[in-house]
């Protein structure tokens, strides 16, 4: 009985749980991705350009809008430009990217009121298509002119405790 006693105790002191750490996410995405610009946003009447920044599994969006129509408030709108920022996790299935996350202050940290800008989650579905290492074309589900992005920075990934 003593024996099985040391054992279960030994057991229990060598062993430990992992802390949980953030995934690893997708390798080809890891960095900072910059909207690349054409011809045809600035005939729109509003356009937007996009920022990303994948690190693991988590993503950052700047979006920077663009508009010759008075939305609201100029105090927000800024007499037709205007920028929000998004953060969350992402995940991908096949040549889907799904991107789930709330929007945010400037500094990344969920608002905590709501301004004219919007608020709360965001989600939104991607379809990938690689055109190379530095270059990604994102068709997604809000808008039928797909988002052409430059790689302008490679990052690695190193998991966080959660």
């Amino acid at each position: 009985m003593r024996f099985y006693l040391l054992l279960f105790t030994l057991s229990l002191a060598s062993c430990s749980f992992n802390p949980r750490l953030q995934g690893k996410g997708e390798t080809y995405l890891q960095g900072e991705w910059q909207q690349d610009s054409s011809a045809v946003q600035h005939k729109l009447v509003t356009y937007t350009s996009n920022h990303f920044r994948f690190t693991c599994d988590s993503f950052y969006l700047k979006i920077n809008t663009f508009s010759k129509v008075n939305y609201g408030a100029d105090t927000c709108m800024n007499k037709g430009r205007w920028t929000e920022y998004v953060r969350g996790t992402y995940a991908q299935r096949n040549d889907t990217l799904f991107l789930r996350g709330q929007f945010c202050d400037d500094h990344y940290r969920i608002k905590e009121t709501q301004d004219c800008l919007r608020a709360g989650n965001y989600d939104e579905l991607f379809s990938v298509s690689n055109k190379s290492d530095s270059l990604l074309q994102l068709s997604g589900t809000s808008s039928v002119i797909p988002i052409g992005l430059r790689l302008q920075k490679r990052t690695g990934c190193t998991p966080k405790a959660l």
